[in-house]
């Protein structure tokens, strides 16, 4: 199975149908002002404490990060107080390559937008101290006590967390016109035939001497017009 069609089974898994909101127009106004991309925490490894699972919490729209950064201020809080019932904070993200005017670049995309993972004991207070964090909307879950990832579930998630090898963001499909940037046929445009996500390359369609004529490249070496 393809690894999009994975992602997107695993997030229908564990978010269901939940659609991340929009916040409020003056709390939007603020999140735009300090949400700015922030190194991932790594992951410990090592011996936890058997009550610690990771939960699920959604977040307003574009308050990921912020979230992460109250919710780590709270943590550190909580542990200067003799507690550690929070440990970890993540946002998924992955890198993506693409090309923007003509440039290509990596840049670090949210795999799961709307959503924040927590490693945490479950009780009053901890519920408390996260559902009450600004910009979080509630846990994921029905019922009303929230419900742990399963750890299968868990390791799905952070082994796609771990690989770090650059992804194509893929603007175009069958049928779209792209223009090649490099090579022979630089600055030719076509028609593209086929997509081929695993291999990274896409069959276009260009004419030459009147002639639709098929050639295979690489993600890198075309743009959407």
């Amino acid at each position: 199975m393809p690894e999009d069609t994975l992602k997107d089974e695993l997030a229908r898994t564990i978010f269901g149908d939940v659609e991340p909101q929009a916040p409020p127009a003056e709390e939007a106004e603020e999140a735009a002002a300090v949400e700015t991309p922030e190194a991932e925490a790594p992951v410990e490894e090592g011996p936890k404490d058997p009550r610690l699972k990771w939960y699920v919490i959604h977040t307003y729209s574009g308050y990921e990060n912020k979230v992460r950064s109250n919710l780590e201020r709270r943590m550190q809080s909580m542990r200067s107080q003799g507690g550690e019932k929070i440990t970890q904070v993540l946002v998924p993200t992955e890198k993506e390559k693409e090309i923007k005017g003509g440039k290509r670049r990596e840049v670090d995309r949210k795999i799961y937008p709307g959503y924040v993972l927590v490693e945490m004991v479950m009780d009053d207070d901890s519920w408390y101290v996260v559902r009450n964090t600004p910009g979080v909307t509630g846990f994921v879950g029905s019922g009303a006590r929230p419900v742990p990832l399963e750890d299968t579930e868990v390791r799905q998630l952070l082994k796609q967390l771990r690989d770090e090898t650059p992804k194509y963001r893929i603007t175009f499909q069958k049928g779209s016109t792209v223009r090649i940037t490099t090579g022979p046929f630089a600055d030719f445009t076509g028609v593209v035939d086929e997509v081929m996500v695993e291999k990274e390359k896409v069959r276009v369609l260009v004419s030459i001497f009147g002639r639709a004529t098929p050639v295979e490249l690489n993600f890198g070496d075309v743009e959407k017009t």
